[in-house]
């Protein structure tokens, strides 16, 4: 798991009512979670969302053939008696989740989701920084 993504996540926690938040591969592994989410329960949760999104593509032809042939994914919201569980893709292979109660502002939540995925793209597509050698 990448601890220095972790940090990001809790931006989208900024939302009132969100609760936690999740950085899925697609092959359904870990790759980053809010603090408050534990880790077995986001082991879980991560495995369950990549399946989710896998269902979801699955429904694309239901909704009508886009122009193009090639329906794209947007994005799974989930709604349960006590909450809200949103899913979007966060750029190649990855997929953020987050959480929320029934009183969240949704248009705010996938908003505030969107623009973290705008900075987890860049965070996931730069090199590792080199440490210079100093002994020279």
């Amino acid at each position: 798991m990448n601890y220095d993504l972790s940090w990001m996540l809790d931006s989208a926690l900024e939302v009132p009512e969100a609760r936690h938040a999740i950085l899925v591969s697609a092959d359904g592994l870990l790759m980053a979670r809010s603090k408050e989410v534990g880790k077995d329960h986001a082991d879980t949760v991560a495995a369950a969302m990549s399946g989710m999104q896998s269902l979801s593509r699955t429904l694309a032809e239901f909704c009508g053939t886009p122009l193009n042939n090639r329906a794209q994914w947007r994005q799974t919201v989930v709604e349960f008696d006590h909450g809200w569980a949103f899913l979007i893709s966060a750029g190649e292979g990855a997929y953020l989740g987050v959480s929320a109660t029934p009183e969240v502002d949704m248009a705010e939540i996938t908003f505030r989701m969107q623009q973290l995925v705008g900075q987890l793209g860049k965070a996931l597509t730069s090199p590792p920084r080199e440490i210079a050698d100093t002994k020279a």
